[in-house]
């Protein structure tokens, strides 16, 4: 056997791990999105909810103002702006004029502990917080009204040390928008629900749209702030609960976001820095993202392939498996109407993600709002002006 012959063998062995994947992440979705046999529980503790915001995304008000229509008994809404110029601003004293019956709070400025001014905010506003449950939302996050009483009904159980959720897209219709989003529930949601099913039905991290736990764990951690300097203060939160001992729970409650109007380059961007994120808090499970390119193994499967038949074979199982996890878990399961309106993009979306993946393993400046950082041992790293 020739060393042409055994690349080529080893090559079309490497082409069907994607099916794998796929299988498992139907397999996970099939089961994390079954029924529940139990009843709803009477378990609704007050809760803080800390909005960290800096500028104004699209649809804001409706944003904010989802949180305010949640059906539950007690609750605060925390917002904390960088300064008093911040175009926020108005939009928040607009909520509190037409929820009066809403404690919400507007908190500008905060010490600035770290390199994330996220991060930051929330120290401030986890000070603030009247409530022991504590949930950390996105200023791009829009919620159904059942979230609140989903998010804290795991607490009941005292193993429970945090909870977080998956999250859909809502775009304004353009391509660039539709193609990041639809990588949310054909892609990321599936990857997520993998880790979910290999965790004995938990997790390791946090998603960064809903964090949920509580003022005892965060102590425990030594608050927020030993998160001011890390770029992906999600992973590290959900990562030091579970090293304590404490459950991470994935709710079944997915959340949306509003997805700003952007072009291809700055969708691009935004995928880089995600694709940064696990690179930095999980080398070998970015690395291991190249085995669930479907559609890059299969075109090597096709030219490889040695008959008519085994070429036709990678096309149809990238085809019928590719589909079947985008509908499983983003169309059935997080009941996510793009993902049906844009079925026909997978293979593009596929295409643009291999992209960039590939380009993450380069060295990166990380854009975050109107900042720039390197980053550093997983710590964030302002550029200096000078270099900007």
């Amino acid at each position: 056997m020739t060393p042409w012959t055994l690349i080529r063998e080893a090559l079309l062995v490497l082409a069907v791990a994607p099916f794998a994947h796929y299988l498992l992440a139907i397999i996970a979705a099939s089961r994390f999105f079954q029924p529940s046999s139990s009843a709803p529980g009477d378990y609704f503790p007050p809760v803080s909810i800390l909005k960290p915001i800096r500028g104004l995304d699209r649809e804001a008000y409706e944003n904010y103002a989802s949180f305010c229509r949640q059906d539950y008994p007690e609750f605060e809404i925390l917002f904390c702006v960088t300064d008093d110029q911040d175009p926020a601003i108005p939009v928040i004293r607009k909520l509190i004029a037409d929820f009066p019956e809403r404690s919400i709070r507007l908190f500008i400025g905060s010490e600035p502990l770290g390199a994330s001014d996220k991060v930051n905010k929330l120290c401030r506003m986890a000070r603030e917080a009247r409530h022991d449950i504590v949930i950390v939302s996105d200023s791009d996050v829009r919620v159904e009204p059942g979230f609140l009483r989903a998010v804290t009904a795991p607490f009941a159980d005292s193993a429970v040390g945090g909870v977080t959720c998956l999250y859909r897209g809502l775009t304004d219709g353009g391509f660039a928008a539709d193609l990041e989003a639809l990588g949310n529930s054909a892609d990321f949601a599936p990857g997520v629900l993998v880790a979910w099913l290999f965790g004995g039905g938990k997790l390791d991290f946090m998603l960064g749209a809903v964090m949920a736990t509580t003022k005892k764990h965060l102590a425990e951690i030594g608050g927020f702030e030993s998160l001011v300097d890390y770029f992906c203060d999600d992973y590290e939160l959900g990562n030091r609960l579970a090293a304590r001992g404490h459950r991470v729970e994935l709710s079944r409650f997915p959340v949306d976001i509003v997805y700003p109007r952007e072009t291809l380059a700055q969708a691009f961007r935004h995928q880089l820095r995600w694709n940064l994120s696990i690179r930095f808090s999980r080398p070998w499970g970015h690395a291991g993202l190249l085995f669930t390119h479907g559609l890059v193994w299969s075109l090597v499967g096709l030219f490889l392939a040695h008959s008519w038949l085994g070429a036709f074979g990678f096309t149809a199982g990238y085809s019928l498996l590719r589909y079947e996890m985008a509908l499983s878990a983003g169309a059935r399961g997080m009941r996510d109407k793009l993902v049906r309106q844009k079925l026909q993009m997978l293979p593009l979306r596929d295409a643009f993600a291999f992209v960039v993946w590939v380009a993450s393993f380069f060295p990166q400046r990380i854009h975050w709002r109107d900042r720039e950082f390197y980053v550093r041992e997983k710590r964030l790293v302002a550029v200096p002006p000078r270099q900007l």
